[in-house]
């Protein structure tokens, strides 16, 4: 699973938003329901080793994901953007912004179990595409 949703007005109701703790400031934070991006999205990865039981990873957005990137990086700029990857928040990017390459990058967070997950899905960045 890999998610990625937008900070809410905290002023949407529960139908729309959902509170979480933000882990840099953690302060309480309105997200948006519905993600934005989803492994739906995602075509390709590639994963780097930070140390020990702790990877990087680069992914590569589909056209779908590309655009709906592009969107909110101008509509929401300065607000945060969490993601979520099998169910756990990974991190939490500020969106400063324009980002119109499809790719998103998270710095840290996640497990070698995370990396063999993704490569059952996802090609590595720089393969020819799974039949």
């Amino acid at each position: 699973m890999f998610r990625l949703h937008v900070e809410a007005n905290s002023r949407d109701t529960a139908s729309f938003s959902t509170s979480v703790r933000a882990q840099f400031s953690g302060k309480e934070t309105a997200i948006e329901r519905m993600a934005r991006i989803t492994e739906h999205d995602v075509v390709a990865f590639y994963p780097y080793q930070v140390a020990k039981d702790n990877y990087s990873a680069l992914f590569q957005l589909d056209e779908h994901g590309t655009i709906a990137l592009d969107t909110l990086s101008v509509e929401r700029r300065g607000s945060l953007l969490f993601v979520f990857i099998n169910g756990r928040p990974i991190t939490e990017l500020q969106i400063d912004k324009r980002v119109s390459d499809g790719q998103v990058y998270i710095a840290s967070g996640l497990t070698k179990t995370d990396i063999e997950l993704m490569k059952k899905d996802w090609r590595l960045i720089g393969e020819k595409k799974k039949r």
